[in-house]
């Protein structure tokens, strides 16, 4: 697997723990989550300028935005009790279409 992929993955990695870690700074009135996001997001953003380097902005803040919308939509449901309705769900599979679509046959897209 090609090193722009792992740092993609790495960089989704970290928004979803930043993300996380802003729900449980509580609007940042928490210390350390709130030192958590920024932190987590200054990793993912330098993750992301690596992969820009192997890839096109778009596509890589299309690839990097829905794995992390999947993921915190997961962690939403597992850890901090969040509904997802079948619309929810739903757009949530498209999402992944989308992913799949890019990675499968665009050209763009480099593999």
């Amino acid at each position: 697997m090609p090193t722009h992929y792992f740092y993609l993955f790495f960089a989704v990695i970290a928004e979803t723990i930043g993300t996380s870690a802003l729900n449980a700074s509580q609007q940042f009135t928490k210390f350390w989550p709130s030192v958590f996001v920024v932190i987590a997001y200054a990793i993912s953003f330098y993750l992301l300028a690596l992969t820009l380097k192997y890839m096109p902005v778009g596509i890589m803040y299309a690839l990097w935005s829905g794995f992390g919308i999947i993921c915190i939509a997961l962690i939403g449901w597992l850890y901090f009790g969040q509904k997802l309705d079948l619309a929810a769900v739903a757009g949530l599979g498209l999402i992944i279409a989308g992913i799949v679509l890019i990675q499968v046959f665009s050209k763009t897209a480099v593999h």
